[in-house]
């Protein structure tokens, strides 16, 4: 992974939205609340103008005019510089293609999950599969009801989403029934040492 001067998500979908076209501050975070952004980036309007302050710092953006419409106050429109398209390019072609490792909060529950008694992991591992299932439906209304003027290709991540999530929902109940059927090696064990540590 290169060392970036900005990492925040956040900035790489400013870059973005810039490179489409020059905009305001609110105009970026309209766009992208449309666009149904806010599931996979954090989108804090305080936190847009740190960003883009930083981005225009390192002049990756500029601001090209200061405009007022009716009785809203001046907002400056920023413009993407060519220094900025490359490091959006790059940027995005790391992220696209080279695999990162990451230490998702599931995985690390997982490889302590011999500290709960088989039978309540296996229950709360039904309720997670249930929550994503809850989750898959509402990613498939995103791009079902997905207004009229959205390209398919601003929704992908939902659709990512949607096939990571199904297969994690299929693996977990294969999980929850090997533990309950004592497929899976050591559940015996573990169901006997938590008996012996509740006596």
């Amino acid at each position: 992974m290169a060392d970036r001067k900005i990492s925040n998500p956040l900035a790489l979908a400013v870059l973005g939205l810039l490179f489409e076209r020059p905009m305001h501050p609110y105009d970026m975070v309209t766009t992208l609340r449309h666009r149904e952004k806010h599931d996979s980036i954090n989108i804090k309007y305080g936190s847009l103008y740190t960003v883009v302050r930083a981005l225009e710092r390192e002049k990756f953006i500029v601001g090209t005019e200061t405009v007022r419409a009716g009785r809203y106050p001046e907002r400056t429109l920023y413009a993407i510089t060519d220094a900025g398209k490359q490091e959006f390019h790059d940027w995005l072609a790391e992220l696209l293609g080279t695999p990162h490792q990451e230490f998702p909060r599931f995985l690390a529950g997982l490889s302590m999950m011999p500290g709960l008694p088989p039978d309540e992991a296996a229950d709360l591992l039904e309720k997670r599969a249930d929550r994503l299932a809850e989750q898959v439906a509402g990613l498939r209304a995103t791009i079902t009801d997905k207004p009229a003027d959205m390209w398919d290709v601003f929704l992908v991540e939902n659709e990512y989403r949607i096939a990571v999530f199904t297969a994690e929902i299929d693996w977990i109940r294969e999980l929850v029934r090997r533990i309950r059927t004592d497929e899976l090696s050591g559940i015996a064990e573990l169901r006997e040492m938590h008996r012996r540590l509740r006596e």
